[in-house]
């Protein structure tokens, strides 16, 4: 993905969907990008979250330093809550869309499925889901990562 399309998308498409004052978040293409990772190599997103922190292959799709952090995993479920509002759903297939025409990786007169459905479908059981696993892994006494 990223040696064909560096990347999903740029941060001024996301542009709307953040308040223009306070503190500056993560870089919502890259998350976007996270989010597709995810939903591909069916992750939950404390499992996402430590691949983009200790993978490699990871790292390099999202343009990462190899030291890089990572970010806490309770930044998808922001995103996700965030990608389920108004109509942001049709807007992330749709710029993968023309990502990857622009790259021309997918044919002019092709046959192109942009609808947004199991892609909001996948975000909202994820979302519910969650908590409830981490309630689950709380009440069993399982450890937390450190700064979790």
């Amino acid at each position: 993905m990223r040696d064909h399309l560096d990347g999903l998308g740029d941060d001024t498409d996301f542009v709307s969907w953040y308040q223009r004052d306070g503190r500056p978040g993560l870089s919502p293409a890259r998350l976007a990008t996270v989010c597709v990772l995810q939903f591909l190599l069916d992750l939950s997103d404390r499992q996402a979250a430590e691949a983009v922190r200790c993978r490699i292959d990871s790292k390099y799709a999202l343009v990462l330093a190899l030291d890089d952090p990572g970010f806490p995993h309770s930044v998808l479920t922001d995103f996700r809550e965030r990608l389920c509002e108004n109509a942001r759903a049709d807007q992330l297939p749709s710029l993968s869309l023309e990502r990857t025409r622009d790259a021309g990786m997918v044919a002019e007169r092709g046959k192109q499925r942009t609808d947004s459905t199991r892609v909001l479908a996948a975000a909202r059981d994820l979302t519910r889901l969650e908590p409830a696993l981490e309630a689950v892994r709380a009440a069993a006494g399982g450890s937390h990562p450190a700064g979790a």
